[in-house]
């Protein structure tokens, strides 16, 4: 969802930026953003025609003249022949073991101590599963219990749910003209009292049943048919999506129909002149939804999560490009596709920057999101993590 739970971090900017601790290079051509359980650092990358997990080891001994260490880089997958190419999934760890997707739809189960590959489903040939568009699959997997629920896209499998020890399929969900997968992650839903599963299909948002993975509902208005991308929020019966490619956002209210059945109402929509999120991402903060707007763009805006109002907006933030946004301790870091990163107070009273810097080396487009974790403030850029 965007947000760590850390505190005590530092709070203005605008006279010392946050001072770079170390770097380590060679993590492979990519835009996924690390997954830091400890001190272990899980990264997927991309290199001479494969794409591979990686783990490092930071400790607080980590410093400039000892970077991480690198404790194993498994292949698990051929590399996609894509456009902007290189990893997108930011592994979900689960106890002992990751789970991964790669670009082609290789999702694979690995031990995160060895690096050793437990299973590997793919989805293009098990499911007939497929994209939307060109860009390949980039959703990371969710962890549900003993399952691990993924989207093939297929309309006879757009969403599937595998036994997360063995691989083995337990249901699929039918979604006639799904369109494809999206570039969005699976969420979890208990609105109108069903647990259910949310994402973005090329046909627009969809829910599924997390029993038997019936469909329960569709919305299709916020879709586009190019790249349907930011992961839907959920909170209580409540489910917003934004999508760029001069599209908008909406919010939607789910409500009982019947035993087993669940509608979704249109609270509101609102057009892309006054929100649409391309890709980045948007996080929710108490009552108001943060992010950047516009396609392409990355302008700062504060919205109303209820009410779809705006309370503020900034015409241009710092940076330029998409912004890829997440929150801790009171404030969001907005990573622009230029790489300057900035500080702004999650506070709907006014927009409020408090300071900048921009990433060294950035290869343009610099997209992965920011990761808060251990008072450090983690930025992939392609092959080096910062």
């Amino acid at each position: 969802d965007g947000i760590s739970s850390e505190t005590g971090l530092k709070k203005d900017w605008s006279t010392s930026p946050p001072p770079l601790v170390w770097q380590s290079a060679g993590v492979g051509r990519g835009f996924a953003a690390p997954a830091i359980v400890d001190d272990r650092i899980y990264l997927t990358g991309a290199d001479a025609g494969k794409e591979f997990v990686i783990a490092l080891e930071a400790n607080r001994s980590t410093n400039a003249s000892n970077p991480p260490k690198t404790l194993w880089k498994t292949d698990f997958s051929p590399a996609g022949d894509v456009g902007y190419p290189g990893s997108r999934c930011t592994p979900s760890v689960d106890g002992q073991n990751l789970f991964v997707t790669s670009t082609t739809g290789i999702v694979a189960a690995i031990d995160r101590s060895t690096g050793k590959i437990l299973w590997q489903v793919d989805m293009a040939k098990s499911f007939n599963g497929k994209m939307m568009s060109v860009w390949g699959f980039s959703e990371s997997p969710l962890v549900d219990g003993d399952r691990l629920i993924v989207t093939p896209g297929s309309n006879e499998a757009a969403i599937v749910a595998l036994d997360k020890k063995t691989g083995k399929e337990i249901w699929r969900s039918a979604i006639k003209d799904g369109k494809g997968a999206g570039y969005a992650s699976l969420v979890v839903s208990q609105g109108a009292g069903v647990k259910q599963y949310v994402t973005l299909l090329g046909r627009g948002l969809v829910s599924v049943a997390a029993d038997d993975g019936r469909l329960l509902w569709t919305y299709d208005k916020v879709a586009n048919g190019t790249a349907n991308i930011p992961t839907p929020i959920v909170r209580g019966d409540y489910v917003f999506a934004s999508t760029g490619y001069q599209t908008g956002s909406v919010l939607v209210q789910l409500k009982k129909n019947g035993a087993k059945g669940v509608d979704a109402e249109e609270v509101y929509f609102l057009p892309h002149k006054v929100l649409q999120n391309h890709h980045g991402g948007m996080v929710l903060v108490g009552d108001y939804l943060y992010g950047g707007h516009g396609h392409n763009e990355g302008s700062p805006i504060c919205v109303n999560f209820l009410t779809g109002k705006v309370a503020w907006r900034q015409r241009r933030g710092p940076g330029d490009g998409s912004a890829a946004v997440s929150y801790a301790d009171g404030h969001l870091y907005f990573r622009y596709q230029n790489g300057s990163v900035a500080l702004i107070e999650a506070t709907p009273e006014e927009y409020r920057l408090k300071g900048n810097f921009n990433i060294p080396d950035v290869q343009d487009p610099s997209w992965p999101h920011p990761v808060i974790a251990g008072a450090k403030l983690f930025l992939r850029e392609q092959d080096r993590l910062y």
